[in-house]
């Protein structure tokens, strides 16, 4: 499939799939071209200043009052919001799993969503969560808008067509997408996908954006021109459907009797897009020392204290590797942030075997965490000519909240129970003696 996509990153779009539906001059004109409703979808409050005021008008062939009936809970037991502290279920430590398994039968997106971990307060909007998917069937009648916060999807096997309000995103393994808040949207297979796995970070707190550059300046990292917003697409279906909602945590249902993803035109800033990870810019050092991992940050979601992010979602993609005298895989540290890392392809330079594409490793707030002894002898001893890292990407989603492991998770046949072994072969190497350059004491 080719689908056509708009540059820019928060940039103000207008997009009309059929000619002069989207108005010229106005929000609101007394009566839309094609007999169609204005409605106004909001991202943040109306009074917001203009760098974070984001709003988009609609042109749609029905109101989105008309999306909903009577509402009735339902259970989504494997689908968790924080906060949550179940310290019985799993005792402190690092932690990494397999990767998760396909399910038996046809199973879409929203029915395979399994939460692995939980932080902050949904209802308070702050922090996060994060979800595995594991699909083999798609969202055919099936819509669904997550009230509670942003959703930040990380394919990593297998295509995913998106259908949103705002247009169709196609995205797969090596690329991600981000859907507003709010935002109506179904989840296919891509053409010819039997299957398709991945990770999700739900972001309650306040949206994903680019981070400040500072002293490096202008370009590099991920630049704007790279995220891509779909153009307009919109879906004339009059067949029963159910649209779902989670809310404050809770999941609910209604039945309706045609398709909400009926928005013929639609101008504004609130929007989905995709990114291709391919195309990020990386930087580190040219001299020596292994930068701080906060380098390759694609997108942040700030708190209310500076420098210190609700989510960072970091990535570490194909690289020269060129430092001279200097340990150059990440360091061996304990960090007040909570660290989520997957595996899309290839192998991190930290870790020589056990974690795998599709995999997870989970070191929170303040528990140690580094190269396993492989890797740190491998480091350690390597002749230090410069060095291309290729067919690698792995990813963060940081937090400045902890991480709560859910049941599903802690019980999951896919943890990895030796984990912490990878650690056991880094002896003592101390040697205190003045022959070995080492002293007793201070100077």
């Amino acid at each position: 499939m080719s689908l056509a996509y708009m540059p820019g990153f928060g940039n103000d779009f207008e997009t009309e799939s059929l000619p002069g539906a989207l108005p010229q001059g106005q929000n609101s004109p007394q009566r839309c071209a094609y007999g169609l409703y204005a409605e106004q979808l909001s991202g943040s409050p109306f009074t917001a200043p203009r760098g974070t005021n984001e709003r988009s008008w609609l042109y749609r062939i029905r109101p989105t009052v008309r999306h909903t009936n009577d509402f009735r809970i339902v259970e989504r037991p494997h689908w968790l919001s924080a906060p949550r502290n179940e310290p019985d279920i799993l005792s402190l430590g690092q932690r990494r799993w397999d990767p998760l398994p396909y399910p038996e039968g046809k199973v879409n997106f929203l029915d395979s969503m399994r939460t692995i971990t939980t932080a902050g307060d949904v209802v308070g909007q702050v922090g996060m969560a994060t979800h595995v998917y594991a699909l083999t069937a798609d969202m055919e009648d099936d819509y669904f808008f997550d009230a509670d916060g942003e959703l930040l999807i990380v394919p990593q096997e297998g295509a995913l067509t998106i259908f949103t309000e705002m247009g169709l995103i196609e995205v797969g393994p090596l690329e991600i997408a981000v859907l507003p808040r709010g935002m109506m949207f179904k989840v296919m297979r891509g053409e010819g996908v039997e299957r398709a796995r991945g990770y999700v970070c739900e972001n309650y707190g306040a949206k994903f954006t680019l981070p400040e550059r500072g002293p490096i300046g202008a370009n590099c990292l991920a630049n704007p021109r790279d995220f891509k917003t779909p153009v307009a697409a919109y879906e004339d279906k009059e067949t029963d459907c159910l649209v779902h909602i989670k809310w404050c945590g809770v999941f609910h249902v209604t039945a309706i009797d045609h398709s909400p993803l009926d928005v013929v035109a639609w101008h504004g800033n609130y929007a989905p897009y995709k990114y291709d990870l391919r195309t990020y810019s990386p930087v580190g050092a040219i001299g020596f020392d292994h930068p701080d991992p906060s380098i390759f940050t694609v997108l942040t979601a700030p708190s209310g204290e500076a420098g210190t992010a609700n989510i960072d979602f970091v990535i570490f993609p194909p690289r020269w590797m060129v430092a001279e005298h200097s340990f150059r895989p990440p360091w061996y540290h304990r960090n007040i942030m909570s660290e989520f890392m997957g595996l899309i392809q290839g192998q991190y330079d930290a870790k020589e075997e056990g974690f795998v594409p599709g995999g997870i490793s989970l070191h929170n707030m303040m528990m140690p965490h580094g190269p396993d002894h492989d890797a740190f002898e491998k480091a350690s001893t390597v002749d230090l000519k410069p060095v291309k890292l290729s067919d690698t990407m792995a990813f963060m989603f940081e937090t400045r909240f902890p991480q709560m492991v859910t049941r599903y998770a802690a019980e999951l046949d896919t943890l990895q129970t030796s984990y912490v072994n990878c650690w056991e072969g880094l002896e003592r190497k101390f040697d205190g003696t003045p022959e070995a350059g080492g002293w007793l004491g201070g100077k």
